[in-house]
């Protein structure tokens, strides 16, 4: 199991990998180190507009989100067996084209990026979450109440290295 500071390094080196390639493409940025709610780093380009950017980083697996943060999700009361899931449609989004970049650290020269809006995270979760659940009678086996929701590298194929979303 990954520690605190296991958990903090992964974050730190995505964070400065990110920034690391948007300088390469010519951005001035600003990692903030976990201390901004919504952005990890500011890239500002050469016509000094600035863009706020997330960033999200695994070693291995999946990256983890609480589907009740993207999605209007109803659960049903009752005993444990009887609680189902209905996904109501997508939350609203403040900022549904903020650029949020996902790392997988694989290894030195290695890492893979996807690049994407939040607004289509948002999507991929709705699309993976409403399959899941109708492939499950809308019951999750193991913690009925539970909005977990994961995101492989595979279900964001298209985003790879998609840095042309900055431009």
């Amino acid at each position: 199991m990954a520690t605190g500071r296991s958990m903090q390094l992964t974050k730190q080196v995505g964070e400065y990998l990110v920034s690391a390639e948007l300088s390469r493409l010519g951005f001035i940025t600003t990692p903030f180190a976990g201390n901004v709610p919504e952005f990890d780093i500011l890239a500002t380009d050469e016509k000094l507009e600035t863009k706020p950017v997330q960033v999200k980083t695994i070693r291995g697996g999946s990256w983890q989100f609480d589907g009740s943060k993207f999605l209007d999700i109803s659960i049903s009361v009752g005993d444990r067996e009887s609680i189902r899931q209905r996904i109501n449609g997508k939350k609203h989004l403040e900022n549904p084209n903020l650029v949020c970049i996902l790392v997988k650290l694989v290894s030195r020269g290695q890492d893979e990026f996807y690049v994407l809006r939040l607004g289509d995270l948002q999507e991929i979760i709705f699309e993976g979450y409403s399959r899941w659940l109708e492939q499950h009678g809308g019951r999750r086996p193991r913690k009925p109440k539970s909005t977990h929701n994961s995101i492989s590298p595979r279900d964001l194929l298209k985003y790879r290295d998609n840095w042309e979303l900055l431009r």
